[in-house]
């Protein structure tokens, strides 16, 4: 279904074309002044150059054109030659009619389906989710929902840290404390068991005593850093241990991220690049792509246009050790073989950038990804305290994930138990749907790259700009519905009406702008749009429902009109947080 900006656009474009100017001169735009007109175009100021005459005398001719058109009720040429738009009601009632028959309320699948993969998450093993982790798994997860929405194969692969010296000083750790179990028994050749010799708890206890013991033992540390040697070259024991750490771990993983409705396709890690490393070195070294410098081997990849230094693509160090970009480079190596994506996007910290501009051109320049492959870095800003710094504990910690949520539901809770018709169990419920909503919202809302204040309080608010303000606004039009079912109406009966009044009029337009919204908001990858638009869609129905009779409209062909408005609303409210990742509980 062609986009509603996009038949205005054709319908003014046909306009100035017949008045003997070029089509291009007719794109429209939302009206920058709602007070005067819905859309408005500004062709006419740009062709008065070419043309040579008044800007005014263009948009007179083509408003002249229009004036027949049924697609307008107003079309007006302003001083100095603006054209102002309004649309007619009952196109906008056929428009949304239309929407409202389509499975996907006119959202078109995209003509060209890339497959891409999203890599997003990026914990550690052994380690718990805390509050770090949020924005990566919210707005990756957010943004690979809207590319399967738009029509395309979108793989999300959550790249876990699983290798390095911190594998090392788990095992160490867990043989001075056990150096009986048969992983450290260097003449055992059976089967090792298939149960872990440490839960989740004591794994996440084991690390940091090990790190922490680490920067003051130098013994123990070299001790870790052979045993990492030794992990990474296939000694047996050591590499059942480190499956112990992976099945724990992301069993582990896997019931926080779904706690936070966040899906991987992929678990894969650093340990599942390692195999593809040495051809990949090899093949640099030999194509003359990397160099020695300073012992250790690198890539140039400055280009003649950068305005600040970008210091070579280091492959390895001297002592011969993998780097994040040796690892991030053999990813791509292995993506391409596996999967061959037309796009790779990175949900990862703002502060990763040059990391990422250095991997990037390594990976073009050497031919690890095709020339036509995207590759694109998505790096969000940093979720902050009241007090401007991140977010921490009251003590002055790194706060763990399944706290946070714990207290956002919990505070959720005690507003919901405050409605008598509730039981506990169902409030229980309803505060864990909502209160996802208010974490998810309250981050999506914002630009994913700046900074944003998570403030517990507003975000848990059932008024102004949040999540459970967007869920209080579908709850109500659900509650309208049941009644009206009740009443013995059917909601799917009706047919969309056209707007007798400015705030019918506004929800409509509004309504109408659905597809053009999700299609831009894959495009630029921005979820805060979609927050945007139905913030502003969710304060429209607001006054539309507090301004219109609708279950006490005595005419019963209208009544059934007002509903199936309302039906529409709930549908196009309802895609937009599926695609945010939360849903609506049944009543708040």
């Amino acid at each position: 279904m062609k986009k509603l900006l996009d038949q205005i656009t054709a319908a003014v474009s046909g306009a100035f074309e017949a008045a003997g100017y070029e089509a291009d001169y007719g794109k429209v735009t939302l009206s920058n002044r709602p007070d005067l007109c819905e859309y408005q175009c500004n062709g006419a100021m740009a062709g008065a150059k070419k043309y040579r005459c008044a800007p005014i005398q263009i948009a007179s001719q083509a408003a002249e054109r229009l004036q027949e058109n049924a697609m307008f009720s107003e079309v007006s040429a302003v001083n100095p030659g603006f054209l102002n738009l309004k649309l007619s009601p009952d196109f906008v009632r056929d428009y949304l009619q239309a929407m409202q028959e389509d499975e996907r309320l006119g959202c078109e699948k995209t003509e060209h389906p890339k497959t891409i993969i999203i890599d997003y998450g990026g914990p550690n093993v052994a380690k718990p989710l805390h509050v770090g982790h949020l924005r990566s798994a919210i707005i990756g997860e957010s943004v690979k929902r809207l590319g399967r929405f738009a029509g395309h194969k979108v793989i999300g692969d959550i790249h876990l840290g699983d290798w390095g010296l911190q594998m090392g000083l788990i095992i160490t750790e867990l043989k001075h404390r056990k150096p009986e179990l048969v992983y450290f028994d260097e003449n055992y050749t059976g089967e090792y068991p298939k149960e872990a010799p440490f839960t989740i708890s004591e794994l996440e206890e084991i690390y940091p005593a090990a790190s922490a013991r680490s920067k003051e033992d130098e013994a123990y540390k070299e001790e870790a850093m052979h045993a990492t040697y030794l992990v990474q070259h296939g000694h047996r024991g050591y590499q059942a241990v480190l499956r112990h750490i992976l099945n724990v771990s992301v069993a582990d993983l896997k019931r926080n991220y779904e706690n936070l409705n966040v899906e991987f396709d992929l678990w894969k890690g650093e340990s599942d690049a390692q195999p593809y490393i040495p051809d990949m070195v090899d093949r640099l070294k030999k194509e003359g792509y990397a160099y020695e410098s300073s012992g250790a081997l690198v890539v140039d990849v400055k280009e003649e246009t950068d305005t600040k230094e970008v210091p070579p693509c280091m492959i390895l160090k001297s002592d011969g050790a993998s780097l994040y970009t040796t690892t991030d480079l053999a990813t791509l190596v292995e993506r391409r073989k596996l999967f061959d994506p037309d796009e790779v996007i990175y949900v990862v910290d703002k502060r990763q950038e040059m990391h990422f501009i250095q991997v990037f051109r390594c990976a073009k320049k050497t031919g690890i990804v095709k020339p036509e492959t995207e590759l694109e870095f998505l790096g969000f800003g940093t979720m902050n305290g009241r007090d401007g710094k991140p977010f921490k504990t009251r003590d002055g910690g790194v706060m763990r994930l399944e706290y946070l949520i714990a207290d956002i539901d919990e505070k959720m809770y005690q507003k919901i138990a405050e409605n008598p018709d509730i039981s506990p169990e169902e409030a229980r419920e309803t505060a864990k749907i909502v209160g996802l909503s208010a974490i998810k919202y309250g981050d999506l809302s914002n630009q994913a790259s700046k900074d944003y204040v998570f403030d517990v309080d507003r975000f848990t608010s059932f008024e102004g700009n949040t999540g459970p303000y967007i869920l209080y606004t579908i709850v109500r039009i659900k509650s309208i519905l049941n009644k009206y079912q009740a009443q013995g109406g059917d909601p799917e009966k009706g047919r969309i009406p056209a707007a007798e009044n400015e705030s019918q009029k506004a929800l409509e337009l509004l309504l109408a702008r659905f597809n053009g919204v999700l299609e831009n908001a894959f495009e630029e990858l921005a979820p805060h749009k979609v927050c945007a638009y139905i913030y502003e869609l969710a304060n429209s129905f607001n006054k539309f429902y507090h301004e219109t009779k609708i279950l006490g409209e005595e005419d019963e062909e209208k009544r059934a009109g007002l509903v199936s408005l309302l039906v529409l609303t709930k549908r196009v409210l309802e895609t937009c947080i599926d695609v945010l990742g939360f849903e609506a509980p049944s009543r708040m």
